[in-house]
């Protein structure tokens, strides 16, 4: 009995093995360009497998002739199980973040924590100021990641100002531009981190769970997803 086991076993992550293989190869040969893939695992449901290209979680069937781009619900549950695999695959080591890098704003008791990736020619990131405005007991660390064209020099700014926390939230909330300023600082330690953590946009908010969440979030929704991710 214990050999039919072992044997059922074998086969069954020979066949995993397999698939993986399968899918790579395929891959490969129809995108050439499109880089390591790192992560190609069976999911339990409907014989597919997760394919991560870049950031994108995406789904495959066992040959790799059919790409699938979309979240998958459990019509039982009503979860996302897609979202839930991005939050799992993609999450972050909160405490292992190079905050010396980061504008800091504690609010309240500042028990609960948050990093803004944000670019301060962002339509989006000025929409998210203001809505942090109406969230109390947070730290918040601010990394200025700029991305779009004129950024690098407002950013440079910002960070020789006498304060830089104050003359960013003046030109996020009041669209004060920063004076001129000559110093030392630099944007590039960010810019690889963003890299590193595949930050692609802005804003791009990191919980103390390490949940990424791109984009703008109502202060509803950040109250919420900072409750959730202090209870972790």
């Amino acid at each position: 009995m214990q050999k039919i086991f072992a044997l059922l076993l074998l086969v069954t992550f020979s066949t995993a093995q397999a698939g993986e293989a399968e899918i790579r190869q395929s891959l490969q040969n129809k995108f050439p360009n499109i880089g390591k893939l790192e992560h190609i695992v069976k999911t339990p449901y409907a014989g597919l497998y997760e394919v991560v290209i870049g950031d994108q979680l995406m789904y495959s069937d066992e040959l790799g002739k059919y790409l699938f781009d979309g979240n998958i619900i459990d019509t039982k549950t009503r979860t996302d199980l897609t979202e839930q695999r991005r939050h799992q695959l993609f999450a972050i080591d909160f405490d292992k973040l190079p905050l010396e890098l980061a504008l800091k704003k504690v609010k309240g008791n500042g028990q609960r924590k948050m990093a803004i990736f944000a670019d301060p020619n962002c339509v989006f990131c000025k929409k998210l100021e203001k809505e942090l405005t109406k969230v109390n007991n947070v730290t918040l660390y601010l990394f200025m990641y700029p991305i779009f064209p004129g950024s690098e020099e407002i950013v440079h700014n910002i960070s020789c100002a006498k304060d830089p926390l104050k003359t960013w939230e003046d030109k996020m909330l009041k669209d004060v531009m920063p004076p001129s300023a000559s110093c030392k600082a630099s944007s590039d330690k960010i810019i690889a981190l963003a890299k590193k953590l595949r930050v692609n946009g802005t804003p791009n908010l990191i919980f103390a769970d390490g949940t990424q969440v791109p984009g703008y979030l109502p202060a509803e929704e950040l109250e919420k997803h900072l409750d959730e991710a202090s209870k972790k």
